[in-house]
């Protein structure tokens, strides 16, 4: 089984979003260090176009075998479409096939050891080809969403039949995190998506489960790690 991580240099939101200090250790370590800590991966691996935080990977216990291409750099390639290539690539340059192929976000930090485990469990247990974590939404109700238009500030509802309702009386909804997404490595090729045939959802708490994708959710980030590393 293989962990591969996503870490392309040119975030534009949070500017080297993948290398950023939380808790004076860059954000991607946190991830490579979830992954040893798991103790399931053959290799982990870094899927990167930077010369920095390729550095910083192996610094950290991960494989960097190589950089990325330009066509997997950019801002418009799926981040699957990046791991299947890299997971071509690293079969090639590691001299090994793979059976799974557990993709891990960097910008998920805060996952650990014990969340990669009990994915993986949970993936066994289903015996489903793909596996996508999730977290329940919580003080947020995506069944009361509005749309709003910019000019008048008139409101659309997303869904007109729950929006009067108590949420208590409304059933749970589930929103995808970059935390630990498990595959069987060649149906992963053959489908070229996570989200392949008869894909089943892992729940996870949400706090471990945060994605970071701007400075606000850094922030937080940086909050929940202060509580993880104190407890």
């Amino acid at each position: 089984m293989i962990a591969i991580i996503p870490a392309r240099g040119g975030s534009k939101r949070v500017p080297n979003k993948n290398i950023i200090s939380l808790h004076a250790e860059p954000l991607i370590h946190w991830t490579i260090k979830a992954a040893q800590d798991s103790n399931l991966f053959e290799s982990i691996c870094v899927s990167t176009d930077s010369n920095e935080i390729a550095d910083i990977a192996i610094k950290s216990g991960a494989e960097v075998p190589f950089l990325r291409g330009k066509e997997d750099s950019d801002d418009i390639t799926p981040v699957h479409i990046a791991t299947i290539n890299a997971l071509i690539k690293f079969e090639f340059y590691l001299s090994k096939s793979f059976d799974v192929v557990v993709q891990l976000m960097p910008n998920c930090p805060l996952r650990s050891g014990a969340d990669i485990i009990n994915a993986y469990n949970h993936f066994c247990t289903n015996k489903s080809k793909f596996q996508i974590s999730v977290f329940k939404f919580g003080w947020m109700n995506p069944w009361w969403a509005l749309e709003i238009d910019k000019k008048t500030f008139k409101p659309s509802p997303i869904f007109n039949d729950t929006l009067k309702k108590r949420s208590q009386d409304l059933p749970d909804l589930y929103c995808p995190t970059g935390a630990v997404w498990i595959a069987d490595a060649e149906a992963l090729k053959k489908e070229k998506t996570f989200y392949g045939h008869n894909y089943s959802l892992f729940p996870m708490d949400w706090g471990n489960a945060i994605d970071i994708d701007d400075e606000d959710d850094l922030e937080m980030a940086r909050m929940l790690a202060e509580k993880h590393l104190s407890s």
